[in-house]
């Protein structure tokens, strides 16, 4: 895992970024050209890993479609090794996430302004509990939130980017979860869904929920071009920024659960009634109905984080922000 250590104790100077942890050089201001070193590393799943105490379960996830909160990293991480061995660029279009495969690309969409880019997943992070990805420097010039820090976005699955320099395969897999020391995980049956979240532990057993996002918002899907597995986001191919439409206003939740069973939602919701304002949600998805548990909707980063880690604080780090209008 490249610079994880570092990279949590890594403090924003920046109030104004704080949310982001990342550096702050001048507004479309570009990291210096260095001589980097050579990076072709390896497709890779990756074993089960802790962070700040939350544990987190790389897998393929080739239905993966969620919203959330969207933060930055550049100069400080730039011409360090990413997770799969590769050499992390500011300039370049790639990203960090904690679960999916590397390398992969994926389609990020700001809900703020309808800035899409396709991005090359090749690293772990972002660890900062509430975001969703971490994307580099000049991918946040380019979706339209470098100097704001954070931004809603939307993260679609495309396909496995092409191993750089025809690197091997890398065969670590997470089938080892029974090594980590943490709670046995079941998922409840149900169809294929678009946004399932990576478990986590809890500090004490709770109902297991179907980890589902809302639906996203009314973004187009991907064109099937873009599905091309060829389609590469590398920092020597000209960035294509597209403009999609997006909802006129969406909102900030933090959903705790979403379940199949109602009388789940509910017994999950009176555990954590001390947390307040908590509500069952009912949403049809593929014929099936999940009542998810959340509060909101909140309309700006901090007070959804304070939600967050308030809930968390009551032993539920399944817990999420998520994006709906």
């Amino acid at each position: 895992m490249r610079g994880t250590a570092g990279r949590i104790a890594i403090l924003c100077a920046s109030a104004a970024l704080a949310a982001a942890c990342s550096t702050s050089p001048e507004p479309g201001a570009e990291v210096s050209s260095v001589s980097l070193p050579n990076g072709n590393g390896v497709y890779k799943i990756g074993e089960p890993y802790e962070q700040e105490g939350l544990w987190y379960y790389p897998r393929e996830q080739p239905e993966y479609d969620e919203t959330g909160i969207a933060s930055w990293y550049g100069v400080d991480f730039h011409g360090r090794r990413t997770a799969n061995g590769e050499v992390f660029d500011a300039n370049g279009l790639t990203a960090a996430h904690p679960t999916l495969p590397m390398p992969v690309n994926v389609q990020v969409t700001n809900l703020e302004n309808g800035k899409s880019l396709v991005l090359r997943v090749n690293d772990r992070g972002p660890f900062k509990h509430g975001r969703i990805i971490d994307v580099s420097q000049h991918a946040a010039q380019l979706l339209g939130f470098y100097g704001k820090g954070t931004a809603k976005v939307r993260v679609t699955y495309l396909a496995r980017a092409d191993e750089p320099g025809g690197a091997p395969v890398d065969s670590t897999t997470a089938t080892a979860v029974a090594a980590a020391p943490t709670a046995a995980v079941q998922v409840a049956s149900l169809d294929p869904v678009a946004a399932a979240a990576a478990p986590a532990t809890t500090a004490a057993p709770l109902p297991q929920p179907v980890l589902q996002d809302p639906p996203p918002p009314d973004v187009p899907s991907p064109s099937p071009e873009k599905l091309d597995a060829k389609l590469e986001a590398k920092a020597d191919t000209p960035p294509v920024v597209t403009t999609v439409p997006v909802p006129a206003a969406t909102h900030l939740y933090v959903q705790v659960g979403a379940f199949s069973i109602k009388e789940n939602a509910e017994r999950l919701k009176n555990r954590l009634s001390t947390a307040g304002n908590l509500t069952i949600s009912s949403i049809d998805r593929k014929g099936h109905t999940l009542y998810r548990v959340r509060v909101g909707p909140f309309d700006d980063v901090s007070t959804a984080d304070s939600a967050l880690a308030e809930i968390n604080g009551l032993g539920s780090s399944d817990a999420k922000i998520v994006v709906d209008q």
